[in-house]
């Protein structure tokens, strides 16, 4: 491989370096891409070192790339330590959390989860924020969730002939406990 097509693919590095951050900084990914970053400074710190075989050009564009991840880097510890101390952005998230922890069960009650799609929809987050708070990935279809809830309602009211159903979701020993009562 040339260094031509070395200083290329640092760049594509770089860039994909970019893009994973930004994936596990919006939660979609559970680790931060290390394995990339120690590939990206390993190849940077062996390059700066010894620069005799470049010449201006390629000089010029590897403290260029250089720079440029200084600067992101910089940024992505920045927002790293603002995550795991949950400040800035991140701190809504914390306080979801905590809310949830502290409250450790969450009740709605409701008759027909077609016509109050915003309580659907209060189950939904309570859901997300449980799985979370037990450190599990969540991938859930609102509208297949919608469709269950309204089935569940549909059955607990003609079983139990009742105007509406209580929902609740807690989390006991590491479990998610979700469960429907008439109200």
């Amino acid at each position: 491989m040339t260094i031509d097509e070395e200083l290329i693919k640092l760049e594509d590095d770089i860039r994909r370096l970019k893009i994973e951050w930004e994936v596990y900084f919006n939660g979609a990914s559970e680790r931060p891409p290390r394995d990339l970053v120690y590939r990206v400074e390993t190849y940077i710190k062996r390059r700066t070192a010894d620069q005799s075989d470049l010449n201006f050009g390629q000089r010029y564009k590897l403290n260029t790339l250089a720079q440029k991840y200084a600067v992101q880097n910089a940024l992505w510890k920045r927002r790293l330590m603002e995550k795991e101390e949950g400040r800035g952005v991140f701190a809504h998230q914390k306080q979801g959390l905590e809310a949830l922890t502290a409250a450790k069960m969450v009740c709605v009650v409701c008759s027909d989860p077609e016509i109050e799609p915003e309580k659907a929809d209060q189950i939904l987050q309570a859901i997300i924020s449980a799985q979370r708070e037990l450190g599990r990935r969540v991938e859930v279809d609102p509208a297949r969730f919608q469709k269950y809830l309204c089935d569940k309602t549909r059955q607990i009211k003609s079983l139990f002939r009742c105007a509406s159903v209580q929902f609740r979701i807690s989390t006991e020993d590491g479990k998610l406990i979700f469960k429907a009562a008439k109200a």
